[in-house]
């Protein structure tokens, strides 16, 4: 509500009728009133969540055996959510001034009440047997786990019309809707990992899993991932000692590589979702999902599920790493290099060269067809030092990260130019399409002597201040054919992430501050940050520095020119003028987003321990600290977080948080 309404109530639409708390104002938008937040007048939400959870652990060593132990895990989590909700009847009044009566001019008398229960019980079983000795200048360790997850879900939610807003019990003869589903969720897996190095100089580690997830059929349930690794620390080899001789400057390295086969049965666009409904590879019918016409009556009814979903397993990710750990100058400078390459396979898809006659009703099954690559580099310094009184450390990362879709099933197109612009194969992922802009128009000679159709409607719908659209296929119109990539994709995570952090020791204070940063993915203005006056509503401050007319009541006086182009009323979608000369997806109205955040400040202060000895106090330390301080990025202007994936500037930004408190220890 209040996030649309910052721009959707113009200064004159008051929240109550002649500013009465008493009489809702009827604005024609109820729904975006400020004063709908009152709940005496609106009704009330409330959501109440409460969790328990527990983790039991035992650990035996078996005697006789040296470095041999056994462990065991048992976590039980129980959330129960409770949410209440009712909407009122009310009315909207309008304030006659010159009888200084409120009269009922709009309002709902469509009352609504709901109530939702969900319980949430997982609970998770592990046992393990851990093995690790060493033989002279030999260190051999192994490790053995079976662990069993069970979650369940139950959930009832009603819904009701109820008669009277002072009444929050929901009666039968007031309920129109009813849902109750109870839902478990299994899986099974064993683990088993060796691992061997030799004199702290050769490394080398094999692990497998097995896997067994409810998700899919039995004879493709379970899914075996196994991995290797293997490290080489060079500067215990006897040449490298030689070598390195009494210098400090290289004081360990370490090459590592590794490969290995992980499982997933996540939808890998989200995560929250399995990445095929549960049971779908069993036939059957759907309950309320149809309707038949009995004796004239309507009639709720089962429907068939379909096609029975039994080609779809485990989403593979096949993952190459190939790096080094670094010491230098006595370990006061460490690091890491990574190279990084996942291939997954499975990613679902549907054939298309299998015809199903439309009669049948049904559509094919997706299966496990389509593949994807991400790859990248990362690498991480840190810097330890101590300046007499004074300690010091310094740390810092940098990654990047593209993803290329690299097959999907039998990719049709029906000619050069579709396959242009719609195929994936081999290509970076999260790409967006739009137009060049190349300027804007100055003046109306400038659009009587322009060559290429910029509106398509040869430039007569053009003012100065309009966009001007790159031709890029030299046909003298600009349409479809001239979008090309220009952006690294909206709403994605950043293809370049970095941070760096800082602290500092002196006597009893201590400093500590976080940044991270990214960069490389796109931002796009759009809705009220792109369309004047959208919805009706008000107008987005970035609007005043436009092209407009030095008398705004004169169509003939000289054009001011602006950063945007001329204001139109906005029509809403499919009002060319105002689309085809401005709104276009474009280089115009993208950008690429930078930002470096200060994600934690804190400052400490800790009492020497010889003044606390007298208050029993082992320890106590003073501190304050922020969250979400402050930013440095190109977006501010426009009022956008650069972290929020929002085109229209209405999304809550991030909190700042500070904290003051005290660490006491006794």
């Amino acid at each position: 509500l209040a996030r649309f309404a910052v721009l959707r109530n113009t200064p004159l639409e008051r929240p109550y009728a002649n500013d009465n708390p008493d009489y809702l104002n009827d604005i024609g938008h109820t729904e975006s009133n400020y004063a709908f937040l009152n709940e005496r007048l609106s009704g009330r939400y409330r959501s109440d969540k409460r969790v328990v959870q527990t983790n039991l652990t035992a650990e035996y060593t078996v005697p006789g055996v040296k470095g041999l132990t056994a462990r065991a895990l048992y976590s039980y989590y129980y959330a129960d959510y409770l949410l209440n909700n009712h909407e009122y009847t009310y009315n909207a009044y309008t304030y006659r001034p010159a009888t200084k009566t409120y009269d009922v001019t709009g309002g709902s008398t469509n009352p609504w009440r709901e109530r939702e229960q969900i319980k949430d019980i997982n609970t998770t079983f592990q046992a393990q047997l851990n093995y690790n000795n060493t033989f002279g200048k030999h260190t051999i360790g192994g490790t053995l786990v079976s662990e069993r997850i069970q979650l369940n879900h139950l959930r009832n939610w009603i819904h009701a019309s109820p008669i009277s807003n002072n009444l929050p019990l929901i009666y039968f003869p007031t309920a129109d809707q009813y849902q109750d589903s109870n839902d478990t969720q299994t899986r099974i897996g064993y683990i088993g990992r060796l691992n061997y190095n030799y004199d702290n100089k050769y490394y080398l580690e094999a692990s497998a899993r097995r896997d067994a997830s409810y998700l899919f059929a039995p004879d493709r349930r379970v899914g075996y991932f196994p991995g290797f690794s293997a490290g080489w620390r060079i500067t215990q080899e006897g040449f490298m000692k030689k070598l390195l001789g009494e210098q400090t400057f290289l004081t360990d390295l370490k090459f590592r590589g590794s490969y290995g086969i992980l499982g997933d049965d996540r939808d890998p666009n989200n995560t929250n979702n399995p990445i095929v409904a549960p049971y779908a590879y069993l036939p059957g019918y759907n309950y309320n999902q149809g309707i038949a016409i009995i004796d004239g009556n309507a009639v709720t009814v089962s429907r068939d599920k379909g096609i029975p979903v039994t080609r779809i397993s485990w989403l593979r990710s096949k993952i190459t790493d190939i790096g080094a750990d670094f010491s230098l100058f006595n370990g006061k400078v460490n690091g890491t290099i990574d190279y990084f390459y996942r291939k997954r396979t499975g990613l679902l898809g549907s054939r298309n060269d299998v015809v199903i006659p439309t009669e049948l009703g049904y559509s094919l099954p997706l299966e496990n067809a389509n593949s994807d690559v991400q790859r990248g580099e990362e690498i991480s310094l840190s810097y330890n030092n101590k300046f007499g009184a004074v300690g010091v450390n310094i740390g810092g990362n940098f990654s990047y990260t593209r993803s290329l879709t690299l097959n999907s099933y039998n990719p049709l197109f029906f000619n050069s130019w579709d396959q242009y612009r719609n195929s994936a194969e081999n290509r970076y992922a999260r790409i967006d399409w739009g137009y060049q802009v190349l300027g804007q128009f100055t003046s109306q000679e400038q659009i009587n002597n322009y060559k290429v159709n910029n509106d398509g409607k040869g430039n007569r719908t053009l003012i100065p201040g309009d966009l001007i659209y790159k031709d890029q296929n030299g046909d003298g119109k600009i349409d479809q054919y001239d979008e090309r990539p220009i952006g690294y994709g909206y709403g994605t995570q950043p293809n370049i992430n970095f941070g760096f952090s800082l602290g500092a020791t002196f006597k009893g204070f201590d400093f500590r501050a976080d940044f991270s940063g990214g960069a490389g993915y796109t931002w796009f203005q759009n809705y009220e940050t792109r369309w004047a006056f959208q919805n009706n509503g008000n107008l987005n401050t970035i609007f005043e520095d436009r092209w407009h007319r030095e008398n705004l009541y004169d169509v003939n006086s000289a054009w001011i020119p602006g950063k945007y182009p001329a204001n139109r009323f906005n029509p809403g979608f499919g009002h060319s003028d105002y689309e085809l000369n401005g709104q276009r997806n474009s280089t115009f109205w993208l950008h690429s987003v930078r930002y470096l955040r200060a994600r934690t400040i804190e400052l400490g202060y800790s009492i020497p321990t010889a003044l606390l000895a007298r208050a029993r106090v082992k320890r106590a330390r003073f501190y304050i600290n922020a969250y979400n301080l402050l930013s440095f990025d190109n977006l501010k202007s426009y009022g956008i977080d650069p972290e929020v994936t929002d085109d229209n500037g209405l999304q809550f930004p991030q909190n700042k948080v500070i904290n003051m408190g005290v660490n006491l220890s006794f």
